[in-house]
């Protein structure tokens, strides 16, 4: 009987142990998607080139909270066309307001190096992909203000995508009500309790994009495109995770129209928001 009992440990110890292998082999193996900010990441301009302030325009770096994007993509070369590649991911959106748009309220909105995206990877397919390619949709950081001589700590909510259906939207504790359209480049700032609105004008927002010769963008989109230092490599067969970190360059990205010439921003002078648009996009793996 004793002899019995060893023999049923043995074979039960047995089939435990090619359960922990099979899981181990079975194990789906993901891509893991993860959004950074980095102030001091080189600013460029639309065609991905160094850029400076512009002549009669001020600047700051904002301290940036959050962030969102509608559309992820990874294109093997530099021809391959906007959503011929390998689509990640594409937000919802809505027809509520009219005209197609991103459904602000059904964005995911992550902080400062957190994971925005975990996608198995078993369901992408397997190549050598060189670029990313993502649309930025919506951020939120903060900035300073100038007001009567007083300097205040103000917090700046951007919409960055082609077009935004928003339900509504909260900034720091106040609540802001829309309920319609509102085109890339509306933006909310909240200071001492007071939300102000205003709207970048048509075409400011700075989208750059390295490949516009060869792969260009729709008018009007955020598609940010970034080149990976060393391609990511897709075989099918990975056992283990993936890391993909997006690092966007906020360096002076938040821009004004100077009317008093000081470097502060103050809009109760008649300073006009003209461009609040991520400075460039950096992928890597690890």
């Amino acid at each position: 009987m004793k002899k019995i009992y060893v023999c049923a440990l043995a074979v039960l110890g047995l089939l435990y142990s090619c359960s922990n292998s099979d899981d181990d082999t079975n194990h789906d193996a993901k891509l893991i998607v993860k959004l950074k900010f980095d102030k001091d990441q080189v600013r460029l301009n639309n065609v991905g080139e160094p850029a400076t302030i512009a002549p009669g325009h001020a600047a700051q770096t904002p301290e940036m909270k959050l962030m969102s994007a509608h559309y992820l993509e990874l294109a093997p070369n530099a021809t391959t066309l906007l959503g011929e590649g390998e689509v990640l991911y594409k937000g919802e959106e809505t027809s509520k307001g009219g005209e197609s748009a991103i459904d602000f309220n059904k964005s995911i909105l992550v902080e400062d190096g957190e994971v925005f995206l975990e996608i198995p990877l078993s369901q992408l397919n397997p190549g050598t992909y060189s670029w990313v390619r993502i649309s930025a949709s919506y951020e939120e950081g903060d900035i300073k203000i100038l007001n009567d001589g007083n300097e205040y700590n103000g917090t700046v909510a951007a919409f960055l995508g082609y077009i935004n259906y928003i339900e509504s939207f909260s900034i720091n504790e106040e609540t802001v009500e829309v309920n319609e359209n509102k085109l890339q480049g509306f933006w909310a700032f909240e200071a001492e309790g007071l939300v102000f609105q205003g709207q970048a004008p048509e075409g400011a927002i700075t989208v750059p994009n390295p490949l516009f010769e060869t792969s260009p963008i729709p008018e009007g989109s955020c598609v940010l495109t970034g080149e990976f230092s060393n391609a990511l490599k897709i075989s099918g067969n990975e056992t283990q995770d993936i890391t993909l970190t997006l690092s966007f360059s906020v360096n002076n990205s938040f821009e004004w129209e100077e009317v008093v010439n000081d470097g502060k921003y103050e809009p109760t002078a008649g300073e006009n928001v003209v461009d609040m648009g991520l400075r460039g996009l950096i992928p890597s793996i690890n």
